[in-house]
């Protein structure tokens, strides 16, 4: 799998798992489109070879940008290796966004290629002018397939653990994304860990692709291509819980990454069943909060399969894991502590509780959640303002705040930013501030987040109009659709006179918040 250049030294192109892979399981079913075969392994890796050469004929160069902005499909996996092989970097954009910021995303990682859907085509053509480079390449439900000049299949390209390999856009606190630099030898070390921490990957296995592979669901591919195991995509294309049921079932031993929210639905519609749904072999649960209450009726309906990991764009799933019997146990005395933690660190990092300005504090002393080691970003695309803040004597400070006990459990216990996290999906409340002041009639906006029974959280603005005007929950509404993704827009707007404010100006959330509990 390493590389050895003739300077000595060692370089990994992570493509090259599928190849090793394909030698030795190359008859094996690597892709289903529901429980239909789509590619054995060989078949795979002859289609990632050509799709890479097919790529540099037509001008892609080392480092050079593709976004992959499309819902689950077995295409996605081609393209995500086939960029890898040509030395190319993957930019996966979630699909659920509002092509106006897909569009931003491609002029400010300068992408070259970006595949999307064939049905957002046109609406990503009326806003991205400015991206005078780009090729936009459609993808339809028949697929994608590159038209080649000869039957030309390269090897994959040599690249270096430093080397991007997947730039992710994380909701920026500003009002736009940043773009994580995550290399090669992040995705290794994330591999390992998960290898080592979170659980083994057998060939018989299949990973369910029920959540977006622009997030944690595609990372989570690199295991099992490298494990040799299969991949499904739902013919739905996102989450059915009865849809992942039937597949489960089918497949006899499947995993799947899942948003805290995607493990309750699965346990209210397991309990509406007259049988308990099989197959299910590992869910590995991430990317928000999960309540007690929720785990545990959870491990009550489907017994022994869940797995609790925390991490951050910046640090691509590896920060720490509650194992999966930590999430089970019920005979040790602290098992309610521990299951409402995050678990503890995993291998190939350091995670300490600190201040600001780095120094560790004393155990079960509350500080910033710091981490550091292989999987951990380098830094921002182009942002070297936000590098500066988010690194702090060598450590990434997660804005997370939390505390440690004496065994290394690390329990959340807020967050230093204003995110909101809905139904797995990160939402910056300056965002949508800035969207809804861009409507002629509003004067000022606050955002926050409020507790909601099924998503997690649910965004709530608060808005002041201008002086003669009167704005209705249809018009704001309206409005927010025309400028971000449908799961950003506010779920309740409140009309008021005016903000709450400090001496200094500055508007006092926590007031609003206090207002909306005694509402």
């Amino acid at each position: 799998m390493l590389k050895l250049f003739d300077d000595g030294v060692f370089v990994l192109n992570l493509a090259i798992w599928l190849q090793a892979t394909s030698q030795v399981s190359g008859q094996k079913t690597a892709l289903y489109f529901g429980k239909d075969a789509d590619q054995t392994y060989a078949d795979l890796a002859g289609s990632v070879a050509r799709l890479a050469a097919w790529f540099i004929q037509i001008g892609l160069k080392h480092g050079d940008r593709v976004a992959i902005f499309m819902k689950n499909r077995p295409e996605y996996l081609r393209l995500l290796f086939g960029i890898w092989h040509a030395g190319g970097v993957v930019v996966p954009v979630n699909e659920k966004l509002h092509p106006k910021e897909a569009a931003w995303i491609f002029r400010d990682a300068a992408v070259s290629f970006a595949f999307v859907e064939t049905a957002l085509e046109e609406a990503l053509k009326a806003v991205i002018e400015k991206c005078t480079s780009l090729t936009l390449i459609p993808v339809s439900d028949m697929g994608f397939t590159p038209t080649l000049t000869g039957d030309v299949v390269l090897p994959a390209a040599s690249r270096q653990p430093d080397d991007l390999a997947w730039l992710f856009y994380t909701s920026g606190t500003t009002g736009h994304p940043k773009g994580v630099l995550i290399t090669h030898g992040m995705l290794s070390a994330m591999t390992l860990c998960y290898l080592i921490d979170v659980d083994d990957v057998f060939s018989q296995d299949v990973a369910i692709y029920a959540a977006p592979m622009s997030h944690g669901a595609g990372l989570y591919s690199l295991i099992h291509v490298l494990k040799g195991a299969g991949h499904v995509y739902p013919r739905s294309g996102g989450f059915d819980p009865l849809e992942i049921f039937d597949l489960a079932e089918y497949f006899g031993s499947a995993h799947m990454f899942a948003a805290p929210t995607m493990v309750k639905r699965l346990s209210t519609a397991a309990k509406l069943l007259s049988h308990t749904p099989t197959g299910l072999r590992t869910i590995v649960y991430g990317g928000g909060p999960m309540y007690v209450v929720d785990i545990i009726d959870a491990v009550e309906v489907f017994g022994d399969i869940f797995v609790q990991i925390y991490g951050q764009g910046e640090c691509p799933m590896a920060i720490s894991v509650l194992s999966r019997r930590d999430v089970s146990d019920r005979s040790h005395p602290l098992w309610r502590e521990r299951l409402a933690s995050v678990g503890r660190p995993q291998s190939f990092v350091e995670v300490q509780i600190g201040d600001k300005t780095a120094n560790p504090l004393a155990i079960s002393q509350i500080g910033e959640v710091q981490v550091r080691g292989q999987p951990v970003m380098s830094g921002y695309w182009n942002n070297p303002q936000a590098n500066e803040k988010v690194f702090i004597n060598g450590w990434l400070m997660t804005g997370d705040m939390g505390v440690m006990d004496e065994s290394g459990y690390i329990t959340l216990k807020d967050r230093s930013k204003d995110m909101i996290i809905s139904g797995g999906s990160n939402i910056y409340p300056r965002e949508v501030e800035e969207a809804l002041l861009t409507h002629s009639d509003v004067a000022e906006v606050a955002v926050i987040g409020r507790a909601h029974p099924d998503w997690g959280e649910e965004v709530v603005a608060f808005v002041v109009a201008k002086a003669g005007y009167v704005l209705s929950d249809e018009i704001l509404d309206g409005h927010c659709l025309d400028h971000l993704a449908r799961f950003k827009r506010p779920k309740k707007y409140i009309t008021l006179a005016e903000l709450p404010k400090n001496n200094y100006g500055k508007v006092l959330k926590t007031e609003l918040r206090k207002w909306l509990k005694s509402e």
